[in-house]
C-alpha cells in the first residue's frame, strides 16, 4: 500500500480539521432497511460546511503549505465541490484563490464559489481539461496547485470521514462510497479498514463515467473519456495515481449505476429521507436500491455532496418519478364527436390518474377523417398503479400508445 499516505495522517489531518469543520449526521433510512434486510444508514456530508466532503481535504492541503507558498495564492479545477471547498479554505487561511470551472458547471456553484471570495475561470467541457489548465496556471504563477483527490494531505483529509462512520456506528459492516478521481474512497477505505479490517468498502460510479474498472482491470490508472452524465461530480475520466493504489488493495468491489437509477435515488433521497443530494452524492443510494441483496448489513451509504442547481433538480426530479413509473406518457385516438374527450378524461378521474398536460390533435396524415388524437401527461402513485390504469382503459375499448 502506498507509504505516502497512512492512518496516522489520517489523524493529524483529524485533529487540523476540529474547528473547522462540522461532524455530519448519521441517519437511519428505513425504506433502505426495507429493502435490504437490515439497518442501512446515510451519512450526510451533504450536511458539510461548502456543502460536500471536499472542503476536509482542502483544508488540510491550503493549511500545511508553507507561508510563502499561500502567499503566491493557490489554484483548483472542479465542478463545484472542490472549487468550493478550496475557496472556503483558502479564506479561512487568508490566501487568494483561483478555481478552474468546465463550462455549463452549475450556477449555484460557481455563484458560491464566488461567495467565499475565489476567482472563477472556465475551462473546457470535463473536469480532467480544467485541471490541465489549473497546472498551466499554476506553471505561469507560481500558485500553489490544490488537485481534487491526488495529494496525500487530501487523501487523508478525506479520511477522516472514515473515522466518523466507524465511531458513530461501530457495528458497521459495509461502507458505500461515491467515486470520481478517488480520493475519498482512498482516505475512508485507509481509515476504516486499518480500525476494522473485516470492513467491506464498495465504491461506486456512474456508468457513463467509470475509470476505475477498466483501470482495475488494468492494474493502473487509463484514461476513459467520460460520457454526459448527470453525476458531474464524478466525472473524472482518470484515477488519481495515489488513490488507486489504495483503492486497488483496500476496496472490496467497484460497481456502476445508470442514468435513471441515479434519478430515482434523488428522488427517494428527497422524499423518504428529507435530503437534498447532487447526483454524484446519491450513487450510493442508486447503487443499494437497485441492488439491495449484494450489501451485508448494517450499511452506511455516504451522501458525498448536496450542491444541486435547483433547474437541474428539478428535471432529475421529474426524470427520476417517470424513472419510478410515476408519470405516464400515453397517446389515445378517440372518435371525433362531442363528449368524447370529456368521456376520457372523466375515466382517468375514476382510476384517479391525475392529467398533468394535454394535447388535442385533429389533423394529421395518420388519422382518418373522423379520428382525433389526445396526447396525455399522467401522473400515478407508481408501477401497479400505471398496470391497473392501462388495464382498465383498454378494458374500456381506448386504443393506447405508452411512451
Amino acid at each position: 500500500m502506498s507509504p505516502q499516505v497512512t492512518y496516522d495522517d489520517v489523524i493529524a489531518a483529524r485533529e487540523l480539521l476540529a474547528d473547522v469543520v462540522v461532524r455530519t449526521p448519521m441517519l437511519d433510512s428505513r425504506v433502505l432497511s426495507d429493502v435490504t434486510g437490515g439497518p442501512v444508514h446515510l451519512k450526510c456530508e451533504n450536511l458539510q460546511r461548502s456543502g460536500s466532503f471536499k472542503v476536509c481535504g482542502a483544508y488540510v492541503r491550503i493549511a500545511r503549505l508553507a507561508e510563502e507558498e499561500r502567499e503566491r495564492g493557490v489554484v483548483a479545477a472542479s465542478a463545484g465541490n472542490q472549487a468550493q471547498g478550496v475557496a472556503l479554505s483558502a479564506r479561512l487561511v487568508g490566501a487568494k484563490a483561483t478555481v478552474y470551472m468546465p463550462e455549463g458547471a452549475a450556477l449555484p456553484k460557481v455563484e458560491a464559489t464566488l461567495g467565499y471570495g475565489a476567482e472563477v475561470i472556465f475551462a473546457g467541457r470535463t473536469v480532467d481539461q480544467a485541471l490541465a489548465a489549473a497546472r498551466e496556471h499554476a506553471e505561469q504563477t507560481g500558485a500553489m496547485i490544490i488537485h481534487p483527490f491526488d495529494h496525500p494531505d487530501v487523501i487523508a483529509g478525506q479520511g477522516t470521514i472514515g473515522l466518523e462512520i466507524l465511531e458513530q456506528l461501530p457495528a458497521t459492516a459495509t461502507i458505500v462510497v461515491p467515486i470520481g478521481g478517488g480520493g475519498l474512497a482512498a482516505g475512508l477505505a485507509l481509515a476504516a479498514k486499518t480500525l476494522r479490517p473485516g470492513v467491506r468498502i464498495v465504491g461506486v460510479q456512474a456508468e457513463r463515467a467509470a475509470a476505475y474498472p477498466a483501470s482495475l482491470a488494468a492494474g493502473r490508472p487509463v484514461m476513459v473519456e467520460p460520457s454526459t452524465t448527470m453525476a458531474d461530480g464524478i466525472a473524472v475520466g482518470r484515477p488519481g495515481e495515489q488513490p488507486f493504489e489504495l483503492i486497488h488493495y483496500l476496496l472490496d468491489r467497484v460497481v456502476t449505476v445508470t442514468e435513471e437509477e441515479i434519478s430515482r435515488a434523488l428522488v427517494l433521497c428527497l422524499e423518504r429521507a428529507k435530503q437534498v443530494v447532487e447526483p454524484a452524492g446519491a450513487v450510493g443510494v442508486a447503487a443499494l436500491a437497485a441492488h439491495p441483496q449484494a450489501f451485508e448489513p448494517p450499511v452506511v451509504v455516504v451522501l458525498s455532496g448536496g450542491n444541486i442547481d435547483p433547474m437541474l433538480l428539478a428535471r432529475v426530479l421529474r426524470h427520476g418519478l417517470a424513472a419510478a413509473e410515476r408519470y405516464l406518457a400515453l397517446r389515445v385516438r378517440l372518435p371525433d364527436r362531442p363528449g368524447a374527450l370529456a368521456g376520457l378524461l372523466a375515466d382517468l378521474a375514476a382510476l384517479r390518474v391525475n392529467v398533468l398536460d394535454i394535447v388535442h390533435e385533429r389533423f394529421g396524415s395518420r388519422l382518418h377523417v373522423d379520428e382525433v388524437e389526445v396526447q396525455l401527461q399522467l401522473e400515478s402513485r407508481g408501477p401497479e398503479h400505471c398496470d391497473e390504469a392501462l388495464e382498465a382503459l383498454r378494458g374500456d375499448g381506448y386504443e393506447l400508445v405508452v411512451g
